[in-house]
């Protein structure tokens, strides 16, 4: 049984300039631990590959997907972003926008997204 602890997992920032705690993988899926700080808003971009459920743990803030426009975010919240969608998601509160995801395939690695234009500025 694979199994991990967030402050034990390694540590990245995602193409989109978010940073990410890479956590437990599954064959077809992946997970990872989101964390936007206050006031940033990420790069927008696009996965080649990969759709992905988001969990909005702690936070507040905004995402933005070219399919659906922008989306309040809050805890309690989860929606999926599709492959091949742009999105970009902005922390707008006072603590860092936390945010659990799951990753279907696997992350592949940085090669996956393709940095576009959004709209969502701080």
């Amino acid at each position: 049984m694979e199994q991990i602890r967030i402050e034990e997992a390694r540590t990245e920032v995602a193409p989109d300039g978010s940073l990410v705690h890479v956590l437990t993988a599954v064959p077809g899926a992946s997970t990872a631990h989101f964390t936007l700080e206050p006031g940033r808003v990420s790069t927008a971009v696009r996965h080649r590959t990969v759709s992905e459920a988001w969990f909005v743990l702690a936070g507040a803030g905004r995402v933005w997907r070219e399919d659906a426009g922008v989306l309040e975010l809050s805890p309690g919240l989860s929606f999926t972003i599709p492959a091949g969608t742009a999105f970009q998601f902005a922390s707008d509160g006072e603590e860092p926008l936390r945010i659990l995801g799951v990753t279907a395939p696997p992350w592949p690695g940085g090669d996956e997204a393709v940095v576009v234009e959004g709209p969502l500025r701080s």
